[in-house]
């Protein structure tokens, strides 16, 4: 991940911070993974925020989220827990479970929450695309064609809950009447629920149902006749040709299919219509979107405040930025502009080198970076940046010029003694590009005891890619970095471009000489 910075000494260091504003916090949390059967009940780690202090459990299909067994909890030094017996039973966590920590006689509250993600479906003979399955209400809803009598229904699939629940009646496989909704029993880890299945017909077999136009490329979303030819055909509004959509741009679900259609024209209107067999959908226009590029992508404006590098025009806006506010006050910036005499400016690309500034134990590593957002403020002898620019297009890539000089991990993070083994190994480079659609820039915290950095798997993420790289590479070349989208109809809010010389820079592990250099930056909007 991206390397943060190193925030001021001041003349006279004293350790003189009042115990009370030492919070408390989490170090880790043992939760029971696997069940007598040997099914993974753990989704992913858990994540500990110390920020927001909360604790949440992703939990998979085969865990019971009323009865989560904690194994033990490791709290930071000094913090306790009010109530402990709290974690001698299992936690029902349907809903989030508060505990209270207490630091040198501060109480806070903290909030133990659980996610759980059930594959649920529903598919019958003939059916028009995928039933609409609302978990809260209970409720299942499917669509076949006028023609299909709603009093034999053959039910092909249905799952409801986890894998170890029972349906009663079973209807997979069955000949049933829907001529009203049908009611079944779902029971699971001793429980039951009532759910109730609605079949509809309809006069129209094909739907487009969702157009996401991005820049040189739109998804296409339809429902039709489960075993028809399904696809998709498209055109310019002012051309009266159709284009059909190859099939290997399509991918199908059942009665649902989506087609990802390329090497469109920017600023430019479409018409799309979903097709089955001989009959197709209602029309549907759309435009696409501009091909924005980001300020300064070629690292040519700088200018010198005092001993700050600033990778911006002085009088300019700004949009990148960098550690050097930190390193500065110990020592020199460390991330510093490339010469280049045929540059109108004088400079093109940026030189990330990571450095340790200051003297013996008044000092700390500080790796070469930059990204995009501001230095907010220094806290203590950490910082606190905003990750993120306003930015609303939806690229496919983020195109690098680069290369770079490893060295061997010579620091490693005293906050995080699982990094110690690093030492001596190659450090390792990081370019990373996020959108997202938080409301305000993502905030980083670099210190310990609130500690806040930046997770792909972060709720405000829409897409998120990556290049690292621990070796050494003498000659620039180009990377094309991938994102990979959650959602095709979620507009960021915000674009996160970071890039470090040492991989673990935020938590202050990395390599004295470890640089890399960056000579441009380019969004691609097409694959």
């Amino acid at each position: 991940m991206a390397a943060i910075i190193l925030a001021a000494f001041t003349a006279c260091i004293s350790n003189d911070l009042p115990y009370p504003w030492v919070l408390p916090s989490v170090d880790t949390i043992d939760i029971e993974s696997v069940d007598a059967d040997g099914h993974d009940l753990l989704a992913t780690a858990p994540v500990i925020d110390s920020v927001n202090r909360t604790i949440t459990i992703n939990l998979t299909e085969w865990a019971d989220i009323q009865n989560v067994v904690v194994k033990g909890i490791d709290l930071a030094d000094g913090t306790t827990c009010v109530d402990p017996q709290v974690f001698d039973h299992p936690l029902n966590l349907s809903v989030p479970v508060e505990i209270e920590l207490e630091r040198y006689e501060r109480v806070f509250t903290w909030t133990i929450m659980a996610t759980q993600t059930i594959d649920r479906y529903f598919t019958v003979a003939s059916q028009i695309g995928t039933a609409e399955i609302d978990a809260e209400a209970r409720t299942v809803k499917a669509l076949v064609p006028m023609g299909q009598p709603l009093d034999n229904i053959q039910v092909r699939t249905l799952k409801l809950a986890g894998p170890l629940a029972v349906m009663d009646p079973d209807l997979v496989g069955q000949h049933v009447d829907f001529t009203a909704p049908v009611k079944v029993n779902v029971t699971e880890f001793g429980r039951g629920s009532e759910w109730t299945i609605t079949i509809e017909q309809t006069d129209v077999n094909v739907f487009l149902t969702r157009v996401d136009a991005w820049t040189n490329v739109a998804w296409l979303y339809g429902d039709a006749e489960v075993g028809k030819n399904n696809g998709f055909e498209y055109r310019r509004a002012d051309s009266d040709e159709w284009i059909v959509v190859p099939s290997d741009w399509i991918t199908t679900d059942g009665g649902s299919f989506r087609a990802r259609v390329i090497n469109l024209d920017s600023q430019t209107q479409y018409v799309a219509r979903a097709i089955s067999d001989d009959e197709h959908s209602a029309e549907v226009e759309f435009t696409t979107e501009d091909n924005v590029q980001l300020p300064n992508s070629d690292f040519s404006n700088w200018w010198l405040d005092g001993k700050i590098w600033c990778p911006w025009a002085q009088d300019g806006e700004q949009f990148w930025c960098t550690g050097n506010k930190g390193a500065a006050t110990l020592g020199n910036s460390n991330t510093l502009p490339i010469e280049v005499a045929t540059s109108p400016t004088g400079y093109q690309g940026a030189k990330l080198e990571t450095k340790f500034v200051g003297i013996s134990i008044l000092g700390k590593l500080a790796a070469g970076n930059y990204f995009a957002g501001d230095f907010k403020k220094i806290d203590g002898t950490n910082g606190i940046l905003d990750f993120g620019r306003p930015f609303t297009n939806r690229p496919t890539k983020l195109r690098a010029k680069l290369k770079y000089t490893t060295a061997a991990i010579s620091d490693a993070s005293k906050s995080n003694p699982n990094q110690q083994y690093m030492v001596g190994q190659p450090d390792t480079c990081i370019v990373w590009c996020a959108l997202g659609d938080w409301d305000q820039p993502f905030e980083i915290r670099t210190n310990p005891t609130n500690r806040q950095l930046f997770s792909p798997t972060d709720e405000g993420v829409i897409a998120y890619g990556q290049y690292q790289s621990g070796n050494t590479i003498s000659d620039y070349i180009t990377v094309d970095i991938e994102l990979d989208y959650k959602a095709t109809n979620r507009v960021p809010k915000y674009i996160l471009v970071t890039a470090s010389a040492s991989k673990y820079g935020d938590y202050f592990t990395g390599a004295r000489g470890a640089t890399l250099y960056l000579e441009s930056y380019e969004l691609l909007y097409d694959y």
